[in-house]
């Protein structure tokens, strides 16, 4: 593989600081790239994520999802060759069970469903 085919990323977290540069492949997931940050999350910040699903990543204004690569992202890497792309990191505040049960009563009071899936 050659080496221009890296990605440079880095990853700026709500207080400014960041995690990061890293270099990645364009086939790297964006759910791996969500685990590198929970496993390089700093020690001394509270409330890190505990799970994929707890962070969203943002480039570029878009959302990206789990299951799609790097390459699949359309991430603007030719608008900066041998630049670094900063992804932003939005981490979802934990739920107690009090908050969770009232937005799952909320949901049923609005027509929602309350199915299980097995």
């Amino acid at each position: 593989m050659a080496l221009k085919e890296l990605i440079e990323i880095k990853f700026r977290l709500a207080d400014g600081s960041d995690i990061g540069p890293n270099k990645y492949t364009p086939i790297t997931t964006v759910g791996s790239l969500k685990e590198k940050i929970i496993a390089q999350w700093p020690k001394d910040k509270d409330s890190g994520p505990k799970t994929i699903n707890d962070v969203k990543l943002i480039n570029a204004g878009r959302i990206l999802e789990n299951n799609k690569t790097l390459g699949e992202s359309r991430l603007p890497v030719a608008e900066v060759p041998g630049g670094v792309i900063t992804m932003h990191v939005v981490v979802r505040p934990p739920m107690n069970e009090k908050t969770r049960d009232k937005l799952q009563d909320d949901s049923l009071k609005k027509g929602g469903c309350a199915c299980t899936i097995l």
